[in-house]
């Protein structure tokens, strides 16, 4: 069975035309899943249309979320586009890379494009299993979002024709991002009630660091299930699991 086409999820984009440039440049190449997180200027938006020149399925299509967890929460593989690794010890890869993994991969997969000005923040990279780096002038680090868009549409269209299914024993499905947003956030809780994150003003670094470690491990559905257990075990010995 052939994997849903990626996601392309941009995170507060601020202008609808620029909504608009990006769904005309996913279209080019075959994609429609355009996910919106909390754009300025509110959705729809009337400026996007125009811009679209005809991609009006991929604007009608399009959903909006709250956070960069909720867009990407039906997601197996999550990639951040970004020039910045901020710290975080994530593997990455250029887009080309990025466009021959997707076909490869064994889930649904997302990649994110930051705001126009600011881009991504730390903690939405933290979210992705890989960054994205497009290999541009590093004088001059300046692409818009609709190129950020359509290089990695391009590079994701170079290997559709590659695709093709694998004989043998079939893999376990890898979880969602929601499955391991679970997971992740039982274990925060268990870490703050033994009094792990000191000092305080080191818990956001402490937390990425724990998201990143366990994000790389690409666990499957019952890898995550096998996780929970053991960590509910040594919370709470001998007793009941909690709600």
């Amino acid at each position: 069975m052939s994997l849903p086409l990626p996601a392309i999820v941009l995170v507060r984009p601020q202008l609808g035309e620029n909504i608009g440039k990006a769904a005309r440049a996913m279209l080019n190449f075959g994609l429609t899943d355009l996910r919106l997180v909390a754009p300025r200027d509110g959705w729809p938006n009337p400026s996007a249309g125009p811009a679209a020149s005809g991609a009006d399925i991929v604007l009608e299509k399009a959903k909006v979320f709250e956070t960069v967890a909720d867009a990407v929460a039906d997601c197996a593989h999550v990639y951040a586009t970004t020039v910045r690794k901020r710290g975080l010890v994530i593997p990455v890869i250029s887009p080309e890379q990025t466009g021959r993994e997707i076909h490869a991969n064994d889930g649904p997969s997302a990649i994110l494009f930051g705001a126009e000005r600011s881009g991504l923040e730390t903690e939405e990279v933290a979210l992705a299993g890989k960054i994205v780096t497009v290999p541009v002038n590093p004088d001059f680090r300046s692409l818009n979002l609709a190129q950020a868009v359509i290089l990695i549409a391009y590079e994701w269209s170079k290997h559709v024709e590659l695709a093709v299914p694998t004989e043998g024993e079939p893999e376990e499905p890898r979880a969602t991002q929601a499955h391991l947003e679970g997971m992740i956030g039982q274990l925060y809780a268990a870490l703050e009630d033994a009094h792990y994150f000191h000092p305080r003003d080191r818990t956001p670094a402490t937390k990425n660091t724990i998201r990143t470690i366990l994000t790389k491990a690409g666990w499957s559905t019952r890898e995550i299930q096998a996780m929970r257990g053991i960590i509910r075990a040594l919370v709470e010995p001998g007793g009941r699991p909690r709600s």
